[in-house]
């Protein structure tokens, strides 16, 4: 099968790597401004491994995608910290995508990898020495509720609370909260109040993911974190009462 043009339009990315146009959900699956590969490093995979020391790292990727996060994460440890022990679950709603991903034009910084893409592509698993992948075809919140105290990464990487709601709630992220290790970080290119105030209601304390070449991004987790900012949330909260997270609730009253 080759890469679904029907529901997707490729298009090239500022950093010279392609995403896609989800026809869809009426968004591109990165930052056409930031560069989809960059976006993957920059705002998911170096400051969550940055922080993240362990010798195994489980990590859940929310949602497959395109393969960018985990395949930029294959790419940053191969470079960085080869022995360590990657576990990576992937939930993704699309399988035609998935099986799609074999003839999509990734970057060259992939091109190590493209016994994984074909392998994922055709069973949905991966395995080596150091490195299992396994991706679920399904509904990413119940696939989420499998999890207790497990993950030590979360890359918050879902369509934008628009267009894809359902992966945004407070509802959600208290699942997410559950399936992490207490020292766990959550890795998200948003940086919405509504987004923001969904995790700290769920415990997380919110810091500040900004660079030079990328834009603003956000970082959570339940435990504190050094060398970041944080985010003054009681701040922003005296400042904008009227705002509220997103709530499952919400979504059943507009029928979404």
């Amino acid at each position: 099968m080759s890469f679904n043009t029907e529901l997707h339009i490729l298009t090239l990315s500022q950093d010279g790597s392609y995403t896609a146009y989800s026809k869809e959900y009426e968004e591109h699956y990165h930052s056409t401004k930031d560069g989809a590969l960059k976006e993957s490093l920059q705002k998911h995979v170096i400051p969550a491994f940055e922080l993240v020391q362990n010798d195994e790292v489980n990590i859940l990727d929310i949602c497959y995608g395109l393969g960018f996060n985990t395949l930029a994460t294959l790419l940053y440890y191969a470079q960085n910290r080869p022995q360590t022990q990657l576990n990576i679950y992937s939930p993704e709603l699309d399988s035609d995508l998935i099986k799609s991903l074999k003839d999509f034009n990734y970057p060259e910084e992939f091109t190590a990898f493209r016994d994984v893409i074909n392998t994922l592509s055709d069973s949905g698993k991966y395995t080596n020495a150091n490195v299992y992948i396994e991706l679920f075809v399904g509904d990413a919140r119940e696939y989420v509720k499998r999890f207790e105290n497990k993950f030590d990464i979360v890359y918050q990487d879902a369509f934008s609370p628009a267009s894809n709601p359902l992966l945004w709630t407070k509802e959600y992220f208290s699942d997410i909260v559950k399936a992490m290790r207490d020292e766990g970080i959550i890795t998200t290119y948003s940086i919405a109040l509504k987004t923001r105030l969904a995790l700290y209601e769920n415990g997380c304390n919110i810091y500040l993911n900004c660079g030079e070449d990328y834009r603003d991004a956000t970082i959570a987790s339940l435990s504190e974190l050094n060398g970041l900012e944080l985010v003054n949330m009681q701040h922003k909260i005296s400042c904008n009462p009227d705002v509220k997270p997103l709530s499952d609730d919400d979504l059943v009253i507009n029928n979404i």
